[in-house]
């Protein structure tokens, strides 16, 4: 059962992951036809300007929980790198515990307050002719913590699977970690 929590965690952030990446491409689209309109036809429309924006946060903030599932965030490897392979494990639990969530609380909750008022007033860009919905793009806070939250959960369980004995897939090589060290 843990080991089908894991892999439900680890498939819909990299189903997430890899959906958001392609915004970069939407990104970069958007970004040359607000150039190009501006540049060579002297025409500009705000919303568009604020598209690509919006696109680039959703790919950094939904795609944070892909990205600490392949491991793509900065670690401290100085000692890390030599450590056993149970020691590291200990390491990712206790620092998941210790680090992680407490940080992933604190954005959510000295997030509150800017992510509800903006959801009560249902609040649009303080742009003319911006983009409308700007709560949701606020709402991007929680999506993070929601993300990268419950892919910390599946990697303290992949872990303590780990110690424990069980093998199980490791992600980040594409093999079964079965040896206890």
């Amino acid at each position: 059962m843990l080991q089908a929590f894991v892999h439900t965690i680890d498939s819909m952030n990299d189903w997430i992951g890899r959906t958001v990446a392609w915004l970069t491409l939407g990104c970069v689209l958007t970004c040359f036809a607000v150039v190009l309109l501006r540049y060579a036809f002297d025409i500009g429309y705000p919303w568009m300007q604020e598209l690509y924006v919006w696109q680039h946060a959703a790919v950094f903030m939904a795609g944070a929980g892909y990205t600490f599932l392949h491991r793509g965030h900065v670690n401290v490897d100085v000692l890390y790198g030599s450590m056993s392979e149970r020691r590291r494990a200990w390491v990712d639990i206790l620092g998941t515990l210790a680090f992680l969530f407490p940080w992933l609380a604190i954005i959510a909750v000295t997030s509150a307050p800017f992510v509800l008022s903006s959801w009560a007033v249902r609040e649009a860009s303080a742009t003319a002719n911006g983009m409308p919905a700007l709560y949701l793009l606020k709402s991007l806070l929680w999506v993070f913590c929601a993300l990268v939250f419950v892919q910390g959960l599946a990697l303290i369980v992949r872990r303590g699977l780990f110690l424990a004995g069980h093998p199980i897939a490791d992600r980040d090589e594409d093999r079964v970690t079965n040896e206890i060290l």
